[in-house]
């Protein structure tokens, strides 16, 4: 059943360098305003020989043409077709991989940019402030596919920027829409997993109009309730509107399950999975349900999942992990082969951070960010595509790989020689000469503070 979700769309299959080749074009024609400059900054990321470290050490790589001062006016005033660019990168999703999409948020830490509007507070596993693990800075909410194998590669969908004012349901929920809605119709129900922190009840609530499938994590101490009895004629007072208790901490508590599987897993070993279909938990008025005049009963299923052994070992991590999952086409062996496969969104942004340079650049305005984020999308599709059409350039210290398996930095190695033989859409710079500059005795004006905003929960 699991397997059954992998599909060819094509019956001749379309050679890889035609799919980046028209990939590429299509990308330049999304950047609707300083669209050459922004191409050949892409290309830049791509064809630098080290991580990124420096935005305006990219100008001088030999596929970047102009001068660092048209690299910094790109980012300032360039102006990307955010909907033609997902249109394009839903376009190129791999065909073979199933239909798994991770959705997490990272944060681009901007913790001394006093002049930066925008910025929230959000947790920060590796920077600290006063002692506590959180950041000032913004906050990207990714949405990316997945694949079964076992490797770093995914396949980004989408990246929104989630200012303190929005709503992280309402985000969550529009990026999923989205993203059913451009994928048209598909055999297999797509499926969205996240890590815990996001509030399953509210987006089961929100995505009942789409045909999607839900797999959050839960905490372990988690209380939900069976439907009530049927009331008895002649019984007053208001109906019930929960049954029985069921927390999760205490097995006691645990009605018959509806559902088990058991499998073996390569790295976890014996997997036994437990289903109850139909739980609810108890709504209170906060949050997302603040301003609604009748809680709702959302109702979803309990999976509880546990493995024999974990892959690295370690006396702080647990065995077994709890999910809610909703949908119209639930199937409980993806669920939880489907959640185990979203830790890939972690390698993903480990790569774009620390060897793309995503965070790096020290950028005033949150439209500049969102302006550099596209780029790095569109990077990382590219060095995917191009995964069979690079020689593995490996260091001497490093094991060869088959072809067709290297992983993204060791694609990126060899996407400067790859980039020679694509061309690039984008026209070569127009000779100007140098503006009259700030006129003589004038300053700038000091530029505003903005602190960050501390949204309340």
């Amino acid at each position: 059943m699991l397997m059954s979700t992998r599909r060819s769309r094509l019956a001749t299959a379309i050679p890889p360098v035609v799919t980046l080749t028209e990939f590429r074009s299509r990308f330049h024609r999304s950047l609707t305003s300083w669209g050459d400059a922004l191409f050949e900054l892409t290309d830049a990321i791509l064809c630098a020989p080290a991580p990124v470290v420096s935005v305006p050490g990219l100008s001088l790589e030999p596929v970047f043409r102009r001068s660092h001062g048209s690299l910094y006016k790109a980012l300032d005033q360039g102006r990307v077709d955010a909907d033609a660019l997902r249109d394009l990168l839903a376009k190129d999703r791999p065909p073979d991989w199933p239909l798994v999409f991770a959705v997490d948020a990272s944060t681009w830490a901007r913790c001394d940019a006093e002049t930066s509007p925008e910025r929230g507070f959000y947790y920060s596993a590796s920077k600290h402030s006063a002692g506590k693990p959180i950041v000032a800075g913004w906050s990207y909410q990714w949405v990316t596919g997945l694949d079964w194998a076992n490797d770093s590669w995914t396949a980004p969908m989408d990246a929104r920027r989630i200012s303190p004012a929005d709503d992280a349901v309402r985000v969550t929920t529009d990026q999923a829409r989205d993203l059913v809605d451009r994928l048209g119709h598909t055999e297999a129900t797509p499926v969205f997993v996240s890590d815990a922190g996001y509030d399953a009840p509210a987006l089961t609530h929100e995505l009942t109009d789409v045909r999607a499938d839900l797999v959050v994590r839960i905490r372990d101490d988690r209380v939900f309730y069976t439907d009530p009895p049927e009331r008895q004629p002649g019984t007053r007072g208001l109906p019930r509107r929960h049954g029985d208790r069921v927390k999760l901490s205490k097995p006691d508590t645990w009605p018959a399950p509806d559902q088990t599987l058991t499998a073996e897993d390569s790295r976890y070993g014996a997997v036994n999975v437990t289903a109850w279909h139909g739980l609810h938990p108890e709504l209170g008025r906060r949050g997302h349900w603040t301003d609604l005049e009748q809680l709702p009963i959302v109702c979803g299923t309990i999976i509880r999942v546990e493995v024999e052994h974990l892959p690295k070992p370690t006396s702080r991590t647990k065995k077994t992990l709890w999910l809610w999952a909703a949908g119209p086409d639930l199937d409980l062996d993806v669920c939880w082969r489907a959640y185990l496969r979203r830790f890939d969104i972690e390698h993903g942004f480990r790569f774009v951070k620390n060897t793309l340079g995503w965070t790096t650049p020290a950028l005033r305005t949150p439209e500049q960010a969102d302006r550099w984020t596209w780029p790095i999308l569109a990077a990382y599709t590219q060095l995917r595509l191009a995964r069979t059409l690079v020689a593995d350039l490996r260091l001497p210290w490093e094991r060869r790989r088959p072809p067709g398996r290297l992983t993204p930095a060791r694609v990126r190695r060899g996407f400067r020689r790859l980039a020679t033989t694509l061309g690039t859409p984008a026209s070569p710079p127009k000779s100007r000469s140098p503006g009259h500059g700030r006129p003589k005795g004038t300053s700038k004006p000091p530029r505003t503070r903005y602190p960050a905003i501390k949204k309340a929960a």
